[in-house]
């Protein structure tokens, strides 16, 4: 309801000039932006090509914190080799970096992932990380009273029990890679939404600014809803989330 109220109001501020359409145009102009775009193939290009840099910066960032996160979570003495390099790595805020990337990579593809990859990975390091830990010990235990080897009790036991950690972490990582890649798409590229809503800049399409800054919100909460989704239907056993679903 909030939406939809805020929605007509920006629409009649900018109905009797308040709000200037040099500023920022009406729903209804951004509509119309929105219907030109996509006639013209424009729109669902620029989408595709941004879709794919997150979720191929996503699999790639996300397994190599995954892979840490389970390697230093299950061994203390790789926590003592690498987890020390790892927190100071995670302190450098990474688009801090876009000016040695672009050096190292240029302004291809690869500056792009490896911005989205580096900034999705730490948040499912420490959630992975985390929730191995925080596993409960007597459950840990109970299984080696019942001789289940190491990966057995990795998959029956530790995981399971690391889950609602891990799936925080993604949630937390799906906003950061959509920051990422809005950065890395503005300042470096010849193609994505942010390459879009740069080029709408210089010519002052302000339309076409603001369509890119709803499409990246629209595809943030799309893939939030997406990893809640996941996060129910994997989590059923767990009492938290099953008194959520009965409500």
């Amino acid at each position: 309801m909030i939406p939809l109220i805020l929605i007509i109001l920006w629409q009649g501020l900018g109905q009797i000039g308040l709000i200037g359409h040099d500023i920022l145009p009406t729903p209804i102009k951004v509509l119309k932006a929105f219907y030109h775009l996509s006639a013209d193939g424009v729109l669902w290009e620029n989408i595709g090509v941004s879709a794919k840099r997150a979720i191929v910066g996503l699999i790639v960032g996300g397994s190599i914190g995954f892979f840490l996160g389970m390697l230093n979570g299950l061994s203390r003495t790789s926590e003592k080799l690498l987890d020390s390099s790892i927190q100071m790595l995670r302190t450098i805020p990474h688009l801090a970096l876009i000016p040695i990337v672009i050096l190292w990579f240029g302004i291809g593809e690869s500056s792009k992932l490896f911005l989205v990859a580096l900034g999705v990975a730490f948040p499912i390091y420490l959630n992975t990380f985390h929730g191995i830990r925080s596993v409960d010990k007597g459950l840990i235990e109970m299984g080696k009273v019942y001789k289940l080897k190491s990966f057995h009790l990795i998959r029956s036991i530790i995981l399971p029990g690391a889950l609602p950690s891990i799936l925080v972490g993604l949630r937390y990582a799906l906003g950061i890679m959509w920051l990422s890649l809005i950065v890395a798409e503005t300042i470096s590229a010849d193609s994505g939404i942010g390459y879009m809503a740069m080029n709408a800049r210089e010519f002052m399409h302000m339309d076409i600014v603001v369509v890119s800054i709803l499409l990246y919100a629209l595809l943030g909460k799309l893939s939030d809803s997406i990893a809640k989704f996941f996060e129910k239907k994997w989590l059923q056993w767990h009492p938290n989330y099953h008194s959520d679903k009965s409500r």
